[in-house]
């Protein structure tokens, strides 16, 4: 950072990182579910950037700094990989004005927001949308007219079944009767360690860490608190492949939103902790309460509400740390 630089122009190139850092994923998940994903982009996009041009015009607030920083992009990108391929056009829609309006403006704007917009957004919908928040698209080859079709509700018919199916962690949540191997080897949405595609997902976004890690967007404290306080866990409450396992570390590391959640989600610097030792506590609660939530909650993928849970804990948190590194007085 140049000694001339602003708080804005920093928080622009933040979010430009972020927003770049994303690609790998993108890419996979393009590769993947077809157009369904830059679908979900523009829309989220566009009804995050109409929601923030709401507030700010409602507030008399300038339109073109707010707008200008990134930060409102960078939500509906988050959010629009975190929804489901495929899904309605208007879950995109209400998901993405949610997240802004409820996550950001209603508590002041950027810099104010308590809790993480995106996952507040994501949240709002799955519980308000169960049934259209469980429809994950397996199709490779639907071409882009197909896939508009599909996100806009064109279909006579409706969305053919055989694009969808449940995913490998909601899959292990509900089995009763089949083993790990047996999962792995006949279900097809298992791959080699966790879920089929989302493996490589997370190693892409994995990736887009790593870089924004290099590029010092932020530390290592929360990722390492919420990989290792899961990896720990899913160890020592794995008991291989019998029929009541709840999934290895490697597949709990590599399923579902993991990797986009260690290093997009938790580390977001608003809502999280800020001194190094609260960030890790951070982690480490947001990591124990996704394996919780996975294990023996109701929801087969728990980031979204361990990071909301977590954000309510920030500032108890801050206190803790702080106290731990105070100096006895004599």
């Amino acid at each position: 950072m140049g000694p001339l630089e602003t708080p804005d122009e920093r928080t622009r190139q933040a979010m430009q990182w972020v927003l770049l850092a994303t690609l790998p994923g993108i890419a996979m998940l393009l590769w993947l579910s077809g157009w369904a994903i830059l679908i979900n982009l523009l829309l989220a996009g566009a009804s995050a950037l109409a929601a923030e041009a709401l507030a700010l015009g409602l507030r008399r607030r300038p339109l073109r700094p707010a707008l200008m920083d990134g930060s409102a992009l960078v939500s509906a990108a988050l959010l629009a990989i975190a929804l489901p391929p495929y899904c309605p056009w208007w879950l995109t829609v209400t998901a993405a004005a949610s997240a802004l309006l409820l996550g950001k403006h209603l508590y002041g704007g950027v810099g104010k927001n308590p809790f993480n917009p995106a996952m507040l957004g994501y949240a709002l919908v799955l519980v308000s949308f169960p049934g259209a928040m469980t429809h994950w698209s397996v199709n490779h080859g639907l071409d882009l007219l197909g896939s508009l079709q599909t996100v806009f509700g064109l279909h006579l018919d409706g969305q053919p079944d055989a694009w969808v199916q449940a995913t490998a962690l909601d899959t292990l949540h509900i089995n009763k009767s089949l083993t790990l191997d047996e999962l792995f080897t006949g279900n097809p949405a298992f791959g080699h360690f966790g879920g089929k595609g989302s493996e490589w997902v997370n190693l892409a976004f994995l990736a887009g860490g790593a870089f924004l890690l290099r590029q010092k967007v932020f530390s290592w404290h929360a990722p390492v608190g919420m990989l290792g306080s899961l990896f720990i866990l899913s160890l020592l409450f794995w008991n291989g492949s019998g029929s009541d396992s709840h999934g290895s570390p490697l597949f709990h590391l590599l399923t579902g939103a993991t990797m986009l959640g260690a290093f997009f989600i938790v580390t977001e610097p608003v809502s999280g902790a800020r001194s190094p030792r609260a960030r890790l506590l951070f982690g480490v609660g947001v990591g124990t309460l996704t394996y919780v939530i996975r294990t023996w909650g109701g929801y087969p993928d728990g980031v979204a509400f361990a990071v909301l849970l977590m954000n309510l804990a920030v500032p108890s948190l801050e206190r803790l740390a702080a106290s731990s590194v105070e100096e006895p007085t004599t």
